[in-house]
């Protein structure tokens, strides 16, 4: 049974963070395990609150795991302040786990601030040295570089100034880029560029996307995919869930995390993968 680890905070409204990253490890067929960094009040409106756990709970919540279950590849999301980040960071070590998938956030979907100003530079210092990929956002990959973000050649100018931050592998997603009528998202593994591209869906229900997406791709790296391999498939399995929605809430509403597994029930992704892993 493959595992796979995710260290990220709560997200009562579902559709973001551990609730996100427990589904989409399931759906792809992993067994998932969680380090709690903070419960937030949330909901598709907004954040209505945010309370980190202590540093010495994320890390025994860590140790916990691996010292017993383990995991083959881990994800961190939500990890909020510089203790946090520290202590994750030393675990990461301990284990010398190296299939470790970073989603930097940042910011939630309704402007909410999810990891303070300072513990950017811990980020940047602890976690990325240790990171086999991280997958920012344009405006997370702005502040990661200081540069402003808005063609193509500067989001491939963005990824190397970040791969030389340390992290091994970075994906720049597109789909803060809403000029277009793609979605690209840039690979960078430090020699070559890879593009990943899927029609622009225009939809209000995009909650929890990033958390989804980088779930997706621990999972796969889980099971043994190369990197090319998981971010291809964490792409069409995004897209599925945001082309299929669940119109829940007022706001923001989550994504679709069944919607994957019933489109390659019918045929349409399974060649797909099955042409990818061979």
């Amino acid at each position: 049974m493959n595992r796979a680890l995710t260290i990220a905070g709560s997200d009562s409204g579902g559709g973001a963070g551990i609730q996100a990253d427990l589904k989409t490890f399931q759906e792809l067929k992993v067994f998932g395990t969680s380090a709690l960094t903070a419960v937030t009040a949330q909901n598709t409106l907004g954040v209505q609150g945010v309370f980190p756990m202590d540093a010495v709970a994320v890390a025994n919540q860590v140790q916990s795991v691996g010292e017993d279950i383990g995991t083959d590849a881990l994800k961190t999301g939500m990890l909020f302040n510089t203790e946090i980040i520290q202590a994750v960071s030393e675990k990461i070590k301990q284990f010398g786990w190296e299939k470790v998938v970073v989603d930097p956030v940042m910011i939630a979907k309704g402007g909410a601030s999810l990891l303070q100003q300072e513990a950017v530079s811990a980020l940047k210092k602890h976690l990325l040295p240790l990171c086999l990929i991280i997958t920012p956002n344009i405006p997370e990959a702005e502040v990661l570089t200081g540069m402003s973000i808005k063609s193509m050649d500067e989001k491939k100018e963005a990824a190397k100034r970040i791969h030389i931050l340390g992290a091994k592998n970075v994906v720049i997603k597109g789909g803060h880029d809403e000029e277009t009528n793609e979605s690209v998202d840039v690979l960078f593994d430090g020699i070559e560029y890879s593009y990943f591209s899927t029609p622009r869906i225009m939809t209000e229900n995009t909650h929890g996307t990033g958390c989804t997406f980088s779930a997706a791709i621990t999972a796969k790296l889980a099971k043994g995919s190369s990197v090319h391999e998981a971010v291809s498939v964490a792409k069409d399995f995004i897209q599925a869930a945001i082309a299929n929605p669940l119109n829940i809430g007022c706001g923001h509403g989550p994504t679709n995390h069944w919607a994957y597994n019933l489109k390659r029930e019918s045929g349409v992704i399974a060649w797909q993968e099955s042409v990818l892993e061979k």
